[in-house]
């Protein structure tokens, strides 16, 4: 045999007594390490020894308290004219002379321009000389009835005169004398009351050519253009020397000389949803934060139509800003807060603690034996960081905030309340 066969000779003919001792020792060491394993995960269960705290995750947590909420609704909206208008001429003509142009600020009744109306001129003085030939004319027919009324009064008194002889005496005047005296007492009562129609009819005429002359006037007057209201021009749509049909012409598009917009107060226009829009009330605040001007402005509810529209389920409302430093410009949007409903002492959590599916509401919370509990809410009225809990919850109870993906139903954590937590954060940092 070699030197390798004579070496595994000895190997083999190891007493068997080393064997079993070596194996003795062999299980008595698995048997302490699974001993020691043990023990090892009875503490990590055990929630009062330090080795339990090792292991269970720290979960941030805020309490339930009550206190005051008032909810609120953010809507962003765009800033509109309070008034805005085109500007139309009453009667077509050609721009003679126009005053202002974009940007100008003018005040009710100012002249904007001024119309050349040539065939309204001529109608103006025939209108002008109708009224005068109708005042001649009723010089003329009162002259008439002076001279039909005297006439008559003369003839009157000789027919009475001659009437009174022949009864006086008779055979004194002949019939024949009488009755033509009688005959021309009647006619120049005729001639009296024909005088007096054409005085009637005099004057008729006058008052027409009197309107038609006041209405040429007023159609005179329209070739002045003037302001509605105080404003700003904000667009001109025709020149000097421009045609301008008439505003109320149908057969043609008419032109507008200039667009006018009252800026000195702007109305705020909201989509209120249909969720909300009963709890709309005239006079509630309303603070417009505007980018543009990194400002916020305040303001209260002025109107509201009261009504939904069927398209959009959403309720108009208005909101009236003064705007006397021209600070706001129309079509700045405004990001707004709009105070609704507000409550006093009810229960209220972080809006981020809460999980919606649908009308559903969850949070976690945690119990006395640290140990968290996905709980179902009501909830009620919220703003922007916290909300309402009708039902679910009790006062000091203390709920999961952050993360919940992290923590599931069951899983005994080492709650912390969020001042503490940030405290803690801040001391690693």
């Amino acid at each position: 045999m070699g030197m390798f066969g004579r070496h595994l000779a000895r190997e083999t003919t190891m007493p068997r007594t080393k064997q079993i001792a070596i194996g003795i020792t062999i299980l008595l060491a698995g048997a302490m390490v699974w001993r020691w394993m043990s023990r090892t995960r009875a503490r990590a269960d055990d929630p009062n020894h330090p080795v339990a705290d090792r292991v269970s995750p720290t979960a941030a947590v805020v309490r339930a308290e009550r206190g005051n909420l008032s909810s609120t609704l953010s809507i962003a909206g765009e800033f509109k004219p309070f008034q805005v208008v085109d500007v139309h001429a009453k009667v077509a003509g050609y721009i003679r002379t126009i005053y202002v142009d974009v940007g100008d600020h003018v005040k009710e009744g100012q002249v904007l321009a001024v119309l050349e109306v040539p065939e309204l001129t001529a109608q103006l003085a025939g209108a002008d000389a109708a009224v005068r030939r109708s005042q001649e004319e009723i010089r003329r027919a009162r002259a008439e009835v002076q001279r039909a009324e005297s006439a008559e009064t003369a003839a009157h008194s000789a027919y009475v005169r001659l009437k009174q002889a022949a009864d006086a005496r008779a055979g004194l005047v002949a019939q024949q004398e009488v009755d033509d005296a009688q005959a021309r007492d009647l006619e120049s009562q005729a001639q009296v009351a024909t005088s007096q129609a054409n005085l009637s009819a005099a004057q008729q005429q006058l008052a027409v050519a009197q309107a038609t002359l006041k209405q040429d006037t007023a159609l005179s007057d329209y070739s002045r253009i003037s302001a509605p209201f105080n404003g700003v021009i904000t667009v001109r749509y025709a020149d000097t020397g421009a045609l301008i049909a008439a505003g109320t012409s149908s057969s043609t598009q008419s032109m507008p000389v200039v667009r006018l917009a009252q800026t000195s107060k702007l109305r705020l226009v909201l989509p209120v949803p249909e969720s909300v829009a009963a709890q709309i009330h005239l006079g509630d605040p309303v603070s417009a934060r505007v980018q543009a001007l990194n400002k916020t402005f305040e303001g209260k509810v002025s109107r509201f139509a009261d009504s939904l529209d069927l398209q959009t389920r959403t309720m108009e409302t208005e909101i009236d800003f003064e705007n006397h430093r021209g600070e706001l410009i129309p079509g700045m949007y405004a990001e707004t807060e709009l105070g609704l409903a507000g409550r006093k002492n009810v229960l209220t959590i972080p809006l981020q603690s809460v999980e919606r599916n649908g009308n559903d509401a969850t949070v976690l919370s945690v119990n006395p034996e640290n140990v968290i509990e996905e709980r179902h809410v009501k909830l009620g009225i919220e703003n922007n960081t916290m909300v309402e809990v009708l039902s679910g919850l009790s006062d000091g109870d203390q709920i999961v905030i952050g993360n919940r993906s992290e923590f599931h139903n069951g899983e005994r954590v080492r709650p912390k309340l969020l001042a503490e937590a940030a405290m803690s954060s801040e001391g690693t940092n």
